[in-house]
Parts: C-alpha cells; structure tokens; sequence
C-alpha cells in the first residue's frame, strides 16, 4: 500500500467501513435470532460475529466523532 491519500479521502475510507460494520452486524444480529430456537450452537457463533462488529462499530464512531459516545461500563 503505497498510495499516498488525504484526509478528506481516509475519512471516507473510514465512513466505507463504519457503514460496512453496521450492515455486518445487522446480518449477524439477524442470524443469531433466526437461529436461536433451532441451532444453539450456531446462535453463539453469531452472536459473538455480530458483538465482534459492534466493537469494531464504536471504534469507527470513535475515529469519526471522537468524544460523542460515552463508553459502556
């Protein structure tokens, strides 16, 4: 990776992957509750997919809007 970006063009690279996340952790929240009453097993694994997006989500809103989300204790 050699390219040489501005900020302008890092911050939509970002905002790609933030809204990238999001849809990630829709589609895995999604799965884990169609799953739930018939694969248990399957319902953990998405689970742990969909809060493995979230963490990735609040590290984006972060880099985003840094200091407008207050974190979770």
């Amino acid at each position: 990776m050699t390219d040489v970006v501005d900020s302008d063009e890092l911050l939509r690279r970002i905002r790609r992957a933030r809204d990238c996340a999001a849809q990630e952790e829709r589609t895995w929240r999604a799965r884990s509750e169609e799953l739930d009453a018939t694969d248990p097993q399957g319902a953990r694994d998405a689970t742990v997919r969909q809060m493995s997006y979230e963490a990735v989500l609040r590290v984006l809103d972060e880099i985003v809007t840094p200091g407008k989300h207050v974190p979770e204790e």
